[in-house]
């Protein structure tokens, strides 16, 4: 099976999967049981419309008895850098009809700039190299068109405060960076809201959470930390996170109180910077 790097991959790779798997004799219900998937995900990749992760391929291989064929010739969209853990959440935020994601630490990748990104990427460990820093900068740079549509996916980004104050690449990127965040807000592309340091604990404090609704499909939550991260597709674990972040989203300041501290923010380092 030759799947080469580019999108039609994905429907040469959905259609070896279908093959095998009646050579097998086991309908999409049946392997999805056995491979701790959801019958729904495996349609999806049989479809070509979604790809599986590493570990997704890893137990088709086992339970189809194929040799490691399908972790090997795992698609790639783009063939750019982007870590294994991220894989499904990147699948699905390239899907979404809607996304609420919370930020603790970071810019969300689809917000960030060319030169905030280059300097997170200039600090991670262990080193990249120059040509896996610049394929590692595409692709996250790559995830922003999903915000050319005028309308779809409506995103809501809550920011910790901290978001704003850590100097990531020193103040005139960081000031770069949050004039585009509130340029996005400024013409309802985006909806940022700020979770002030003044608001004390709140229910989002463990980790950055990203919730996502694709069409025709039930929502997920995507958590993350450092060199890992997981999708939750149950929906016990999903409704858990709706409610956190409405706890927290509660609150933050409003729309256009977020807008104001970050143009006051924006500021302040665009003096330091002169």
């Amino acid at each position: 099976m030759a799947i080469e790097d580019n999108p039609q991959s994905r429907e040469r790779y959905g259609e070896e999967l279908r093959s095998r798997r009646e050579a097998a004799g086991l309908t999409q219900e049946e392997l999805s049981q056995r491979a701790i998937m959801t019958r729904t995900h495996i349609a999806h990749i049989e479809a070509g419309r979604r790809r599986p992760s590493a570990d997704d391929a890893r137990r088709l291989d086992q339970v189809l008895g194929t040799g490691g064929i399908f972790e090997r010739f795992l698609p790639t969209l783009d063939g750019r850098r982007v870590a294994e853990h991220f894989e499904a959440a990147k699948e699905m935020e390239q899907q979404a009809s809607v996304i609420r994601e919370y930020a603790a630490e970071l810019v969300p990748g689809i917000l960030q700039t060319e030169a905030y990104a280059r300097a997170l990427f200039q600090m991670s460990f262990p080193p990249m190299t120059d040509e896996e820093r610049d394929k590692a900068l595409v692709t996250r740079l790559g995830r922003a068109r999903i915000l050319e549509d005028p309308k779809s996916p409506v995103v809501w980004t809550l920011l910790n405060e901290a978001v704003l104050r850590r100097p990531v690449g020193g103040s005139a990127v960081m000031a770069e960076q949050i004039r585009h965040i509130v340029e996005l807000g400024e013409r309802r592309r985006i909806h940022p809201h700020v979770l002030p340091f003044g608001v004390g604990a709140h229910a989002l404090m463990e980790s950055m959470v990203s919730l996502m609704w694709c069409e025709e499909l039930p929502p997920v939550v995507y958590v993350e930390g450092w060199r890992t991260g997981k999708v939750w597709d149950l929906q016990s674990v999903v409704q858990q996170g709706m409610a956190a972040y409405d706890l927290a989203l509660g609150d933050a300041l409003s729309h256009q109180q977020s807008l104001a501290l970050m143009r006051t923010v924006a500021e302040e380092y665009e003096h330091e910077a002169q």
